[in-house]
């Protein structure tokens, strides 16, 4: 790598901001984010924060570790409030946008948050909460509703604010992110991430896909979320290519239009969007139109029937990865040049390390399956005000993951399952993934999800629910006699549940939980 590759760069880079200072400074007049509302360039981008960030202090009163919580939908105010917070020296806390408002009070109360950046779009649910939390003093909208308390105007809250970079200036090891988990069972916990984890993971993460500053790449994911933040926002910043946003994704014609129209080089999805892409294939008028060089899907497993569809039928590269929001979220991924093998998530991204290991700790050889390790810089520094869980995921240095997955003698990553959510069925271990892989293989299988329900003789068995693609017309004996043919008996859905479709989470992930708590037999 040269010495002015901006992805080497970041490994002397102090700060979130201080990158996109530097970007700015080299591209200016780039546009940094186009969304339907306008776009932005890069040195816009960078006054815009710096005087987000001086009316934080000034107006807030919001000193370097402090924090700032956004909950907004994707577009140019949530980068520019994001940054801001960060040149601010504060810790951001992105709340996911589908969250209630009990749920949303849990997540400020538990984080310390000062400061809410909301809009009209939230402000009946913010007013539901923002007289009752004595930490939140003070509330700014990007809209014209009053979200209740100290409520301001973004365009008053910053105006008469310098232009200029902030005097703060955060260190790697500062904390930039307070991102909270869903997990599988109780409270969201909050992942704490430095600038460092951050900026070593978005390097590492570059470095796999070959991101250019030429690349135009499409953001459709909710920029809450940890994998966009990284890989769809400051990962294109670091090298100084352009974002280009859309709000939802309506239809296959949508999408193909802003893919045509926008000339993006790089997509960035969710196994449902590929799911969606692969069931079509590619209409014969976009192929030639499209400038697409490389797709990449995270955030939630995709099943190995949708691989083998997208590569028969759209023949662009589509890279699997994995991660979590404790890893900054990037582990691994399928490498761009070389071998890419089916059914896994790819080979550790540069500096990060893993290994598989049992229940004591032990690394297990290859092709044997336990608990997904990880270790690097880009691990979180812990979980905000729980020492004991975080001395239980963080043990000499190494991540405990909760993954079940196995490694091949050539380092790819194989995963098997959630350690939470395996089925013990009589002593013996039943992975979900294994058995929605065998449904996804059914031609008529839209959808596919298996949990465990208690059995009082067996410990727990596999039920499976289904969604059919449109036509589709199996029953549920089909795909019961389906199951049998490829897995032991043991494994065999002991019920098959047809729906219309499967409850998502905003990020594609299948809801288990509400479908393991549903109605029993």
């Amino acid at each position: 790598m040269a010495a002015t590759d901006p992805l080497t760069a970041l490994d002397r880079c102090e700060s979130l901001g201080r990158m996109l200072e530097v970007t700015a400074g080299r591209h200016p007049r780039r546009k940094a984010v186009i969304a339907d509302e306008g776009g932005i360039r890069y040195r816009e981008l960078d006054r815009a924060a710096n005087r987000m960030a001086h009316a934080l202090d000034r107006r807030a009163g919001v000193r370097p570790g402090d924090r700032v919580a956004i909950l907004l939908g994707n577009g140019v105010p949530f980068v520019e409030a994001a940054f801001g917070a960060l040149k601010a020296g504060a810790v951001v806390i992105p709340l996911n946008t589908y969250l209630t408002a009990p749920e949303l009070r849990y997540i400020l109360s538990d984080g310390g948050a000062s400061v809410l950046v909301s809009s009209d779009r939230f402000a009946r649910t913010v007013r539901r909460f923002s007289g009752d939390l004595p930490s939140l003093r003070t509330l700014v909208t990007a809209g014209r509703e009053d979200l209740g308390g100290d409520t301001r105007l973004r365009e008053e809250f910053i105006r008469g604010m310098p232009a200029s970079s902030p005097d703060r200036h955060p260190r790697r090891d500062d904390l930039s992110i307070l991102i909270y988990t869903s997990g599988t069972t109780g409270r969201p916990k909050g992942a704490m991430l430095t600038h460092g984890n951050i900026l070593s993971n978005v390097a590492g993460s570059g470095r796999a896909i070959e991101i250019r500053g030429r690349d135009r790449l499409l953001l459709v994911l909710p920029m809450f979320h940890s994998f966009t933040l990284t890989a769809c926002i400051f990962m294109p910043v670091a090298v100084g290519a352009r974002v280009i946003v859309v709000e939802r994704v309506r239809s296959l014609r949508h999408l193909l239009a802003r893919l045509i129209m926008r000339r993006v080089t790089l997509f960035i999805g969710i196994p449902h969007l590929y799911d969606m892409i692969a069931a079509s294939g590619l209409p014969f008028w976009a192929r030639p139109l499209l400038r697409l060089r490389l797709c990449v899907s995270g955030a939630a497993p995709l099943s190995a029937a949708t691989l083998e569809r997208f590569a028969a039928r759209v023949r662009i590269p589509l890279l699997e990865g994995y991660g979590l929001s404790e890893t900054s979220p990037v582990v691994s991924i399928n490498p761009l040049r070389g071998v890419r093998k089916a059914g896994s998530v790819g080979r550790p991204i540069p500096g990060v390390d893993v290994r598989i290991v049992d229940g004591e700790g032990r690394e297990l050889p290859p092709n044997e399956s336990g608990e997904i390790a990880v270790r690097g810089p880009n691990v979180m520094r812990g979980y905000h005000n729980l020492p004991r869980e975080t001395k239980e995921t963080i043990r000499d240095g190494w991540l405990r993951t909760g993954d079940i997955g196995k490694m091949d003698e050539d380092g790819y990553i194989f995963i098997l399952d959630r350690k939470k959510e395996m089925i013990l069925f009589h002593g013996m271990n039943v992975y979900p993934r294994e058995i929605e892989e065998v449904l996804y293989a059914h031609p008529d299988v839209a959808e596919a999800a298996v949990v465990g329900r208690s059995d009082r003789h067996r410990g727990e068995v596999p039920v499976a629910f289904v969604s059919l693609k449109e036509g589709g017309r199996a029953r549920p004996a089909d795909l019961v006699a389906h199951c049998r043919e490829s897995l032991a008996s043991y494994k065999v859905p002991h019920r098959m549940t047809i729906m219309e479709r499967l409850p998502r989470t905003s990020t594609g992930k299948i809801l288990k939980r509400e479908l393991k708590n549903g109605p029993q037999d």
